[in-house]
């Protein structure tokens, strides 16, 4: 994998560039990527790595489960496909993922599981994982640990994303605007924010109950799908609503927009579009220019 260590650089000059953005009042279609293999479970959430230009779906929604001996692991799916929206091939590391994204600090694509923090008891295969690719980054059915659980998380359905220059995740609670920021060295979150949804004209159940983007643009770091309203939510970092995009009004959201299938990678938010296509959709949007 040492061709994910040229990433490192890049990736924080990438966040330098970022450091002022123009969000754009009507959001922009940057990719669609139809799924052509049935999802496993329920489609979680997108990530991207550059050098290999290929995105990656998780799947979620199967707890860990083994018989007598066995060991416990879930059946959901991972999936690629390239930057051309065309599949490439799935692998089953065993996890129900909620969160998926590369780490440049480590050189890895990583997975957050459902019940990180334990919130409705212990459950296996909960924590952070590295999912193992191949040389050309297809993805492989191996993993390794990298953290185990933390009751810092909070609820057990978050969808954290994380910020590589601080090495923090922001884990959004469910039924509220609260965001928990939460330092993996820590068994305790270290900050609150809370999202200021009464100025974006939204209430907290518009929103997605358990995701929320992190963009790395200075001001406008926190990136929140309204799904009754069809728009996109920008906040800063204290909670400070900073503006908003609207999306396609024809985009059919459905119930289930609320708790998954949401994501943010490549510099764009992922919302997926379940009536488009055999298995569905999903849309990559741009939001800040």
């Amino acid at each position: 994998m040492r061709v994910l260590n040229l990433l490192l650089p890049m990736a924080f000059l990438t966040a330098a560039q970022l450091a002022h953005a123009e969000i754009l009042p009507e959001a922009q279609v940057g990719i669609k990527i139809p799924l052509t293999k049935k999802p496993t479970t329920r489609p979680m959430t997108v990530a991207h790595i550059p050098v290999f230009k290929r995105y990656y779906i998780a799947d979620g929604g199967l707890a860990p489960m083994g018989g007598e001996g066995e060991v416990a692991y879930s059946k959901s799916e991972v999936h690629a496909y390239d930057e051309e929206g065309k599949y490439v091939n799935s692998s089953r590391p065993g996890y129900d993922n909620r969160s998926l994204y590369y780490n440049p600090n480590t050189a890895k694509l990583e997975t957050v599981t459902y019940n990180i923090s334990s919130d409705v008891g212990f459950s296996p295969n909960s924590g952070i994982f590295s999912i193992d690719l191949a040389e050309n980054g297809d993805l492989k059915n191996s993993s390794a640990d990298i953290l185990g659980f933390n009751p810092a998380f909070g609820d057990s359905a978050t969808m954290p994303s994380y910020n590589p220059e601080t090495n923090q995740y922001y884990a959004k609670q469910e039924r509220g605007n609260k965001v928990w920021v939460v330092d993996p060295k820590s068994r305790e979150k270290i900050r609150e924010i809370a999202l200021d949804l009464t100025a974006a004209g939204a209430e907290h159940h518009d929103v997605s109950d358990h995701f929320i983007g992190y963009s790395g643009v200075k001001g406008q770091e926190l990136v929140l799908l309204d799904v009754d309203h069809k728009a996109v939510l920008i906040f800063d970092l204290n909670g400070r609503y900073a503006g908003r995009s609207e999306l396609p009004k024809d985009l059919k959201l459905r119930a289930q927009n609320h708790f998954n299938g949401t994501g943010y990678a490549n510099d764009m938010l992922f919302v997926y579009h379940e009536p488009e296509g055999e298995f569905g959709t999903y849309y990559g949007f741009k939001v800040l220019k």
